[in-house]
């Protein structure tokens, strides 16, 4: 990773960004010798691709039907 002071990333801008659209590599952007901020090319990532643990999740019933008069939960009566 690369090392830039805030005035160097403040007048080189756009050839930084040029720069890590061209190498993929980041910077990384210094004040008073302190980590500030860093630049890296944007990835977007796939959406489609489902986490691991949903392909094991198994559904028994059809979540879509609706459910019968005896599959709705009783109605609580409260005291007032």
């Amino acid at each position: 990773m690369k090392t830039l002071n805030i005035h160097e990333a403040e007048t080189q801008l756009l050839s930084i960004l040029l720069e890590i659209k061209r190498t993929g590599e980041a910077y990384l952007i210094y004040r008073d010798r302190e980590p500030i901020a860093e630049l890296s090319p944007y990835r977007r990532k796939n959406r489609l691709i489902p986490h691991p643990v949903m392909s094991q999740i198994t559904i028994d019933y059809d979540p879509t039907e609706p459910l019968s008069q005896n599959e709705w939960p009783e109605e609580e009566e409260h005291a007032a």
